[in-house]
């Protein structure tokens, strides 16, 4: 299987976020890529760099408004007197309809969720080299790869258009779909993430042309615990279109692959000619963020039956934190993907 990843995602480096009202050590680490590096690389990749698409289809999802405050915001941040090293909200808006200050303390809380969603020197242009990477991804399994895996850091599922939240900043799956779309290919989004895809389902949820599938540990008491709810299923020509499938806290290898049927069957209704996978390997039952238990091997048969559906595949990844076996458990896909 080729892989695709640019070194300069590396320079998204993120110090700190806040959980439960303390500041931690951020776990979105740069490691990640040394170990998702050594498991793809266990597993056969092969690894290319990606082509530069610019612009135009990153602002197919988000709005240039957004674009250019996650440009920009770091410079402009870092000159307010005393200002920390990272852009981190402190105030919120009530709706996505409010005014827009002119202010960088305000636009920062108008475009980022939650305080897990830092803005560095860095970020902007590993968050671009994160989309071309998916991008890339794209291009190979157009010219004829069954499967192809993107290392796309910092990931992407949790923001929206117009909204970075949940350590992503650019939604690589929903602009690797829309790229697939636009060039005549129907496709459907499958995320496996322990959290909810809640920035993937807002930007298709008023949208039939994309299907958005979620499966994930069960909001009501688990991040981002306001969207990945059963009974949202899109809405206007979205409706039944987006499907959740959220499962109860600490669910295994056995459940999961139930649960994985019924989202098999829902993008073989939807007659996709292509599968994007949201790759999270955070539902693995030692991850730090831990919800879910899926184990090492039960990676494996996750990919096996996503791999019978046989449709092409970009696999692009999401979450997944830093434990000794995260590793160990991109080999164990990947290769359950291959058959191997």
């Amino acid at each position: 299987m080729k892989a695709v990843f640019d070194e300069r995602q590396w320079k998204h480096d993120p110090k700190h976020f806040m959980a439960n009202g303390t500041v931690e050590p951020n776990p979105e680490q740069p490691e990640r890529i040394k170990v998702l590096t050594r498991g793809a690389g266990e597993a056969g990749c092969e690894f290319v760099s990606p082509e530069d698409h610019g612009a135009g289809p990153i602002a197919a999802i988000h709005s240039p408004e957004y674009l250019v405050f996650l440009e920009t915001i770091h410079t402009r941040w870092k000159r307010i007197e005393g200002a920390s090293d990272e852009v981190i909200p402190n105030i919120h808006p009530d709706r996505r309809s409010a005014s827009y200050p002119r202010s960088a303390v305000g636009q920062a809380g108008f475009h980022q969720a939650d305080t897990a969603c830092p803005i560095a020197e860095g970020t902007w242009e590993a968050a671009y080299w994160s989309a071309q990477t998916a991008l890339t991804g794209v291009d190979l399994v157009l010219d004829g790869e069954r499967a192809v895996y993107a290392l796309s850091r910092p990931p992407g599922h949790h923001a929206f258009g117009d909204l970075a939240g949940g350590f992503c900043f650019l939604n690589n799956s929903a602009i690797a779909a829309e790229h697939f779309n636009r060039v005549g290919k129907r496709a459907a989004i499958l995320d496996v993430d322990v959290h909810h895809g809640n920035g993937t389902q807002g930007i298709f949820y008023e949208r039939d042309d994309v299907l958005t599938v979620s499966i994930h540990a069960d909001p009501v008491r688990f991040y981002p615990f306001f969207w990945g709810h059963a009974h949202e299923r899109g809405e206007g020509r979205g409706r039944g279109y987006n499907l959740n499938l959220p499962l109860a806290r600490g669910t295994g290898d056995q459940d999961y692959l139930k649960t994985l049927d019924t989202a098999l069957a829902r993008i073989r209704a939807f007659g996709a000619d292509v599968l994007v996978v949201a790759l999270g390997l955070d539902a693995y039952e030692k991850d730090p963020l831990k919800g879910l238990a899926v184990t090492t091997p039960g990676f494996a048969k996750i990919a096996e039956a996503i791999a019978e559906a046989g449709l092409s595949t970009l696999l692009v990844q999401e979450g997944g934190y830093l434990s000794k076996e995260l590793g160990q458990n991109l080999t164990s896909f990947l290769k359950g993907f291959e058959g191997k």
